[in-house]
């Protein structure tokens, strides 16, 4: 058993009930292309309901089968469609399918160096031409008093997606969890396959 799978016997820290407020405000803000949002290392799939409420068609992918357990019974609860299904991030089997955006609350920062290079192929591969990828990572401005995944600078972000990808903005921002009273200091990023 993996620690990802130990992790979803009980409720891991990055399961909050709710969807990410830095996710919400990105579709508040409207800079999700219309159309289908690929939701990678979707978890219990809070992110991925949310954004099938507002109108996308989403497609959810873990590699925990007990997350994307949980997912599928949570959709089923609030009566939203979502395409949920076990998948490796770092081999993405979305057939012939494009994305309109990809989505990632929290995988990237759990990747080593050369996981990184893979996975920012992989989103490049599956979205289409002007696409749009947004992540969420802790940044190394979080502290690592309490351990937790490896902190991302913004050097590392750029040097893992600026030969595939325009980078629009790298944003300081809060990553809600369970363990933070205001939330974990994180990077929003925003970037468009070119």
């Amino acid at each position: 058993m993996s620690f990802w799978d130990d992790a979803y016997r009980a409720t891991p820290p990055w399961d909050i009930g709710r969807p990410q407020p830095a996710f919400v405000e990105l579709v508040r803000n409207g800079e999700l292309n219309p159309g289908r949002v690929l939701d990678v290392g979707c978890g219990t799939g809070e992110n991925a309901i949310f954004l099938a409420q507002n109108g996308f068609l989403v497609t959810g992918i873990d590699f925990v089968q007990n997350a994307i357990r949980a997912a599928k019974a949570r959709a089923a609860e609030r009566k939203v469609k979502v395409d949920f299904r076990v998948g490796n991030a770092l081999s993405i089997e979305s057939g012939k399918d494009e994305f309109d955006n990809v989505v990632d609350s929290g995988l990237f920062h759990i990747f080593s160096d050369e996981e990184r290079l893979v996975f920012a192929q992989e989103a490049a591969r599956i979205l289409r031409k002007g696409g749009n990828y947004f992540m969420m990572c802790f940044s190394d401005k979080e502290s690592t008093d309490w351990g937790g995944p490896r902190r991302v600078t913004r050097r590392e972000i750029r040097q893992t997606f600026s030969r595939l990808f325009k980078i629009n903005y790298i944003h300081d921002t809060l990553f809600a969890t369970r363990i933070h009273n205001t939330g974990g200091r994180a990077y929003l990023t925003s970037a468009t396959k070119d």
